[in-house]
């Protein structure tokens, strides 16, 4: 049988998916990546007193190590450190700075598990790579077909959607035809050590600290005015680079007799004058747009024609599809159509293209226009 090389993360999702290639007859070892030193990026930044942000890593290798020996699977290690900093680290704090609002788990999916993982798997002889990622892959006439996990709440392909067809071709999603509570019944039916330990969330690197004291370390605020759409000035923020569009919390600003009790949510960012435009609503008109240009996309299907199409979309992870229209200004620029208007789409975010379960691609927003004329994103 082949042989397989599974990112083992210390998690109850990659345990599963390491434990069901086995039941499969495959030849299997398991590779723990570790993506952040805190000593060593304040290194590469300059900067040599940084905090040093909590991650469990090591309490996911042993996590990971458990399972490897549960199963009787070699585990290696290996250090990404360096290709996270340069492909995906400094991609996310030039984004900030911009004002945007980036999406670093797609380029994490796209240059480290699926590229700098793929060939260390291969210099250890690794027919496949597999990951716990709730998503299916198959492989029709030549080319590999990237479809939704089943499970609709925790399918994956959106931070997939930048993965091209040599990548696709190469791994393996052992539970994508898989529910969550499946994973957790499976896992706890062998025992494993993971089964019933807590997802994680957020960005591996950051840890349990709050993200604006992270980013504080790398990014210098830059205070500047809170103004609503109306032109009043009502406070400050600490810099722009911590509000996204459609946000409400952490605004610092409540009810007042000037201008009622209705909550203040985040319509724009002035970066020329470092001002944080609010509204108040959560459906105000300023939050809705109806078109927006999405830059280098990643078009996995190379027999569907990047021509004029009406497909599905999502601009958020768990977002509800939206139905939208397409036309392609370059080969990796489009303009993308949703007359029915959707709320906070965000510069920044990763728009993601779908025919049904097929995931097409996405790329990256980069303008956002409402009624053709550019929001103040």
């Amino acid at each position: 049988m082949p042989k397989v090389m599974i990112g083992l993360s210390g998690g109850v999702d990659s345990s599963v998916a390491a434990l069901l290639l086995i039941q499969q007859g495959y030849e299997v070892e398991a590779l723990y990546m570790r993506n952040w030193d805190s000593a060593a990026n304040n290194d590469l930044l300059g900067n040599k007193d940084l905090f040093d942000p909590v991650c469990p890593q090591e309490v996911d290798y042993q996590d990971a190590q458990n399972v490897a020996n549960v199963l009787g699977i070699r585990l290696h290690r290996h250090d990404f450190i360096q290709e996270y900093w340069d492909d995906v680290f400094t991609y996310f704090l030039e984004e900030y700075k911009k004002g945007r609002t980036p999406n670093p788990d797609i380029l994490c999916n796209k240059y480290i598990k699926f590229k700098a993982f793929l060939e260390i798997a291969k210099q250890l002889g690794a027919d496949f790579i597999a990951m716990g990622h709730y998503a299916r892959v198959t492989h029709e006439d030549g080319q590999s077909i990237l479809l939704r996990g089943i499970d609709s709440n925790k399918d994956q392909t959106y931070f997939l959607s930048q993965l091209n067809q040599e990548q696709l071709q190469m791994s393996l999603f052992p539970i994508g035809h898989l529910e969550k509570p499946e994973v957790r019944k499976i896992a706890l039916e062998h025992q494993l050590p993971t089964a019933k330990k807590k997802d994680s969330t957020g960005i591996c690197f950051i840890g349990e600290r709050q993200f604006n004291q992270f980013l504080t370390n790398y990014l210098p605020a830059k205070p500047g005015s809170i103004m609503t759409d109306k032109g009043h000035i009502i406070g400050s923020h600490n810099g722009l680079m911590y509000y996204t569009i459609g946000q409400r919390k952490g605004i610092g600003l409540g009810g007042s007799k000037e201008f009622g009790n209705e909550p203040w949510f985040v319509v724009g960012k002035d970066l020329e004058n470092n001002t944080l435009i609010i509204a108040q609503g959560f459906h105000h008109p300023l939050l809705y747009s109806d078109s927006c240009i999405v830059e280098g996309v990643n078009w996995i299907s190379p027999t569907i024609k990047k021509e004029s199409m009406s497909v599905q979309a999502k601009f958020r992870y768990r977002q509800a599809d939206v139905q939208v229209m397409l036309e392609w200004i370059d080969d990796s620029t489009l303009r993308c159509f949703y007359p029915s208007r959707v709320r906070a789409v965000t510069p920044g975010q990763a728009a993601v293209f779908y025919l049904g379960e097929r995931c097409l691609g996405g790329g990256t927003i980069s303008l956002v226009y409402r009624d053709n004329q550019l929001c103040q994103y």
